[in-house]
């Protein structure tokens, strides 16, 4: 926690100090602590008609070339549903319903600290099938025959989802 940061309200530098026996960044102008919070992000589940998972190859880092759900953060103007929706659109081409909450993680991540990942199960209502966005590939697998999984957590969903206990990841990809 070297890095040089600076209050979001009056610009000050800020220092590290203590609260609650934990270090936290806090602007003595404002008396303020600035907490540092998880990222909120979502995945998709989508099953086709024969029972396959939908899966992107990621093009970006971190796991580029890994298999994951496809997903995203959520931004600010939008619910975690419409999240999900949207990240889905734009990987896969695919436009969904959302289902049910499939269950949540907390996730370690090297380039955003940490996360929150929240899994949907969705219906595909339609679209065309095609990467897109942060997607070098999206297609369909077996749920008994899937890839390696980039993410520990996306691996988590699959299994609560499918009952799949592959429990394969990616090795340099996986999370604490």
């Amino acid at each position: 926690m070297d890095a040089k940061r600076f209050c979001s309200y009056c610009g000050e530098k800020l220092i590290q100090k203590s609260f609650q026996e934990k270090n936290h960044w806090y602007c003595q102008t404002c008396d303020r602590i600035h907490y540092e919070n998880p990222f909120p992000a979502v995945a998709a589940l989508v099953p086709n008609q024969d029972g396959q998972l939908l899966l992107v190859k990621r093009a970006v880092e971190p796991a580029k070339g890994a298999w994951c759900l496809p997903g995203g953060f959520i931004e600010i103007d939008e619910s975690i549903e419409e999240a999900v929706l949207r990240e889905l659109k734009e990987e896969t081409g695919i436009e969904g319903e959302i289902g049910k909450l499939v269950d949540f993680f907390s996730q370690r991540s090297p380039l955003y600290s940490a996360l929150l990942i929240f899994g949907y199960r969705v219906t595909m209502l339609g679209g065309v099938l095609q990467a897109g966005d942060d997607a070098e590939e999206a297609r369909f697998f077996d749920i008994d025959d899937l890839p390696p999984i980039a993410f520990l957590s996306h691996q988590r969903l699959i299994e609560k989802a499918f009952g799949s206990s592959q429990n394969k990841t990616t090795k340099d990809t996986k999370e604490d």
